[in-house]
């Protein structure tokens, strides 16, 4: 269903959330009253809305909600596995996002904890979430399937409520969509009474996203419910030109290396994106050798240390980067604010993925994402172009449903 607005739904909202929301001068968007709404009834549900409509807020609503009712467990009480199960398909992502939600469960003084459980996170700090759980985990499927297969499982999930699916087009339409699906038939027998939240952005078949978020039967095909969202500003993306010659061959793009300069300096913050870490590496390199004004850049790609892209994703956060240079580390979800431009140095190799990447340029509904792509090589200005066009038509590749 199209989400829409109605008082009766907007007062339906319970305080502390309702006075959150005016205390700041905003109302609950549509869609994320919608979700409540869906799940109110006993649900699962999947919203598909384009970058910056505040998906993650209105995923994890119903839960809050849940948890705000349900009350905190008192010392001494019986133990209580966790309420709520977030799944990210980025390590980066899942620490985004807990940082991002700490803040209104504050605002609101809430009693919940929320904490990440990544292949990042300290032995330590696993044992002791086995032993003491919060009431949100934010995971990766990789860390699911290690849970599930503990001794501790069935008491870990057995009072498991939600189950959110950050990017659910990215997590099911790979080999992880296969370790995914086994993981939620684990997670339905240990708690019988969970619902399932999928968020996406835009995607061709959303049925079958719908038939992945519930459990099927023999004798028929369900879905879980759906809203949408419409609209969203149309991406303002470019090809960059240069007087310079271009090369036939190379991954480099050292060619426009002056011009990237110049637009990094003229922005306040750029996420720079290439396809490989050798790419990365290099251009990074290439940056720092012209940057005369010394202005801060940075590099993420998954194979650096723990701690290093900690420190970098903390100062995107707090807008302390004017330039960042990343690889898929950094493709979905994120939402730091600053950021005005990303440049894709190499030819996107395709157009969701190119959509996905420029959606963090200007992570809002209303504002159009500003993109500038820059082939490495003369093959990839045709790749560029194809990318840009399909694009501006709303062409969607990603792959079907693993299966």
């Amino acid at each position: 269903m199209d989400a829409r607005p109605t008082d009766e739904a907007e007062n339906s909202l319970p305080e502390p959330f309702a006075g959150w929301f005016s205390a700041r001068g905003w109302h609950p968007r549509p869609h994320q009253l919608a979700l409540i709404a869906e799940t109110g009834k006993g649900n699962s549900a999947l919203l598909i809305a384009p970058t910056g409509a505040g998906k993650t807020l209105a995923g994890f609503l119903p839960s809050l909600i849940a948890l705000h009712r349900r009350g905190r467990r008192r010392p001494g009480t019986a133990f209580r596995g966790i309420h709520t199960l977030y799944i990210s398909p980025l390590k980066a992502l899942a620490v985004d996002i807990e940082r991002n939600l700490q803040k209104p469960v504050a605002d609101m003084g809430l009693r919940i904890t929320i904490e990440t459980r990544t292949g990042d996170t300290p032995q330590g700090k696993r044992t002791r979430q086995r032993l003491d759980p919060p009431d949100i985990l934010l995971t990766t499927p990789e860390q699911l399937a290690l849970l599930i297969a503990s001794k501790e499982a069935e008491r870990f999930f057995r009072d498991l409520e939600f189950v959110i699916f950050d990017e659910l087009h990215s997590l099911v339409t790979s080999k992880r969509g296969h370790l995914l699906s086994l993981g939620l038939a684990r997670l339905r027998k240990l708690a019988s009474g969970l619902h399932t939240i999928g968020l996406s952005a835009t995607v061709a078949e959303p049925d079958d996203l719908r038939r992945w978020l519930v459990a099927q039967a023999p004798e028929e095909i369900r879905f879980s419910g759906l809203v949408t969202v419409k609209g969203g500003a149309r991406p303002a993306i470019t090809i960059l030109g240069t007087d310079e010659r271009v090369p036939w061959a190379g991954h480099s793009a050292r060619y426009a290396m002056g011009e990237v300069m110049k637009a990094i300096a003229g922005h306040r913050t750029t996420i720079l994106f290439v396809n490989t870490r050798s790419q990365a590496e290099m251009l990074f390199q290439e940056l720092w050798s012209i940057n005369e004004d010394s202005l801060p850049i940075a590099l993420h790609h998954g194979s650096l240390d723990v701690g290093q892209r900690r420190r970098v994703e903390a100062a995107m956060a707090e807008n302390r980067l004017r330039a960042v240079v990343a690889t898929s580390t950094l493709d979905l979800g994120l939402d730091w604010g600053d950021v005005d431009l990303v440049i894709h140095v190499g030819a996107p190799k395709g157009a969701s993925r190119l959509a996905q990447r420029i959606g963090r340029s200007n992570h809002r509904m209303d504002e159009p994402s500003k993109a500038i792509l820059v082939p490495a090589n003369r093959f990839e200005v045709m790749e560029c172009q194809a990318a840009l066009d399909a694009n501006y038509v709303g062409a969607q590749d990603t792959p079907p449903l693993a299966r």
